[in-house]
């Protein structure tokens, strides 16, 4: 199947909705490799979304690459920190670099192409972020440079940011991307359960941070996360809910006096005493100095 460049773009386009469509409906944002392969379709026709085995996907009938992968173990030197990422060009053993594959990526940098990214967050479990652009081509070297972000891209080269484009940067990419895989390896450790009340909805679970996000010494790894339900989440950021070094869930005093519905009684009162589901892996619990801190906080 060929397609025209209009086609083209609207597939694209098409693909970025059908994807943020699929995150709502999963409750994640996480995918499996072969469901990205035959799980969308435009006017009838099957357009994988990404490669059986290889990191740059050109998929028949498009003149530019449309995904890029990355996996935990990439044999390349990618960079994934940043708002701006190197991608490295295919190499094959006696193959040009300017070959292959290379040739549409090349032409997606040229066009100004969106394109996703799927990062490997977990083994064999792939987080896009869409639409990213590639803003710098180096054919000498081998790579690309990837813009996460389409804001950076006002900036001109995102490559060559100012200190304070940096921060600016950096900001953006915390709050849009990084909760993302955030969330994903919190559900994943807490197996996507509630760690106060043991909901099982992902649909209806958050990863929650025990050091705020933004304070200096919040860190994005999941033993500073929980996995709670929406409304334990609220309960634990407003102080209604406290949690120990020592796992144990606590309600705040007037909150257990007050008289209402099933809602209060058996939604925050009866969590009261509970000693919080963990993660079984004990590398992924939750770090207990950080619960006592925050919960001297909720006691004072």
């Amino acid at each position: 199947m060929t397609w025209t460049a209009v086609e083209q773009a609207l597939i694209r386009q098409s693909i970025f909705e059908w994807l943020e469509r699929q995150e709502i409906d999963l409750g994640g944002y996480e995918f499996r490799r072969e469901f990205l392969r035959t799980a969308y379709s435009y006017e009838g026709h099957t357009i994988g979304l990404m490669d059986r085995q290889n990191g740059i996907w050109n998929p028949t009938g498009f003149d530019a690459t449309l995904s890029i992968t990355q996996t935990l173990k990439s044999p390349y030197a990618d960079e994934i920190d940043g708002p701006v990422q190197k991608y490295s060009y295919e190499r094959l053993p006696g193959r040009p670099l300017l070959s292959g594959r290379n040739i549409k990526l090349r032409r997606a940098a040229a066009s100004g192409e969106p394109l996703i990214m799927f990062q490997e967050i977990l083994p064999s479990l792939y987080l896009p972020r869409y639409p990213v652009y590639i803003v710098n081509d180096d054919p000498n070297a081998g790579y690309v440079d990837v813009a996460l972000d389409e804001s950076l891209t006002l900036f001109g080269d995102p490559s060559q940011l100012t200190a304070p484009q940096r921060r600016y940067a950096d900001r953006v990419v915390q709050a849009r991307l990084h909760q993302k895989s955030f969330r994903m390896r919190v559900l994943h450790a807490y197996r996507a359960r509630c760690a106060i009340c043991t909901l099982a909805h992902p649909e209806l679970l958050d990863a929650a941070h025990i050091t705020p996000d933004g304070l200096e010494d919040s860190t994005a790894s999941v033993t500073n996360g929980l996995s709670l339900c929406k409304i334990h989440h609220a309960a634990y950021d407003r102080q209604v809910v406290g949690i120990d070094g020592d796992y144990r869930v606590h309600v705040r005093e007037d909150v257990l006096a007050e008289v209402d519905g099933p809602m209060l009684r058996y939604g925050l009162q009866e969590m009261d005493g509970r000693t919080l589901v963990v993660p079984r892996q004990v590398s992924e619990r939750p770090d207990p100095d950080r619960l006592e801190r925050r919960f001297l906080v909720f006691a004072a």
